[in-house]
């Protein structure tokens, strides 16, 4: 394979799994804003922040309100991670390797783009906005969906599958560290119901509650909850399967080379080093510090996977 058409494979993937994410982002904004009964706008800087885009909204000059905030993560041109700006993205990548994709993956990447354009042709109201972010989150998962069902499980379905997880990976480290920000004003909440509704939020977010429930009942706290986002390997949307996955499909990649692959080593070293401990030492050297740390391991390894298959020769 054409490393531009691993690139292009790869980076739809990542486009269509923010998309995906910034919506669940807004979302997990909107339900803990409800949880605070003063600075709700401010509550914002933690989502945007969280999100890694607050310095481009900064430069627009736009004073920081819900409203602003909501537009620029869901649909500015300016923002190359605004849920719209994913999309569109998404689709003239796809359209660079078409020849690649079944044409089920591609109609659903149409279907997503023009569902996109038009949920988004305006600025979303209040009122509108759960509905809008549920149509964009099911028709991102159709795409993922058809790619379950109708590719073929070979070296183009692995680049698809690193991009999808090594993005959702870093989606969940930064929904978890959005509890980080909203505690530090009001660390004497630790432990309250806002607090509690707050963890809950950040499980609704990630598509995690029903799952956690089945497996903690409804006594459990925040040391389950992260132990179940960053450690369980049963959980889709943890660090720890996303890290598995992406373990999986670059040995696949790799196949009976000699030598380790860079990023692969990368990967496995992650694991040992982050992802075998017990929740209360992640706790112990701080959950903010772990995720930062985390965070910038991801990132490491998204460069490493350009440099092993030669995106851009």
């Amino acid at each position: 394979m054409l490393g531009k058409t691993a690139n292009g494979l790869f980076w739809m993937y990542r486009y269509l799994e923010r998309a995906e994410n910034t919506a669940r982002l807004i979302e997990t904004g909107q339900r803990i804003a409800l949880t605070r009964l003063e600075g709700r706008d401010e509550e914002w800087t933690s989502i945007l922040q969280s999100g890694g885009v607050m310095d481009g909204f900064t430069q627009t000059g736009d004073d920081l309100s819900k409203e602003t905030a909501i537009n620029w993560m869901l649909r500015s041109k300016a923002n190359a991670s605004s849920v719209l700006t994913c999309i569109e993205t998404a689709r003239q990548n796809a359209r660079l390797v078409r020849a690649a994709l079944t044409g089920e993956v591609w109609e659903a990447i149409n279907a997503s783009y023009m569902e996109a354009r038009s949920l988004l042709a305006r600025r979303v109201s209040e009122r509108e906005l759960p509905n809008v972010l549920r149509s964009l989150r099911q028709s991102t998962a159709l795409v993922r969906g058809m790619t379950h069902g109708t590719m073929l499980r070979n070296e183009i379905y692995d680049f698809a599958r690193i991009g999808t997880f090594l993005e959702r990976a870093d989606n969940t480290a930064r929904i978890l560290d959005v509890k980080y920000y909203v505690l530090l004003p009001s660390a004497g909440s630790v432990g309250s119901s806002i607090d509690n509704v707050q963890w809950e939020t950040i499980l609704r977010s990630l598509s995690a509650r029903g799952g956690f429930r089945m497996e903690y009942g409804h006594g459990a706290g925040p040391m389950e909850i992260t132990q179940y986002l960053i450690l369980d390997k049963r959980m889709p949307r943890s660090l720890a399967f996303c890290a598995g996955k992406l373990c999986d499909n670059l040995r696949y990649l790799h196949g009976g080379n000699r030598g380790t692959l860079p990023s692969l080593k990368q990967v496995t070293e992650l694991e040992n080093k982050y992802l075998r401990h017990d929740v209360q030492a992640i706790f112990n050297f701080g959950l903010h510090e772990f995720i930062q740390q985390i965070l910038g391991q991801f990132s490491a390894i998204s460069r490493q996977i350009e440099i092993d298959f030669r995106f851009y020769k």
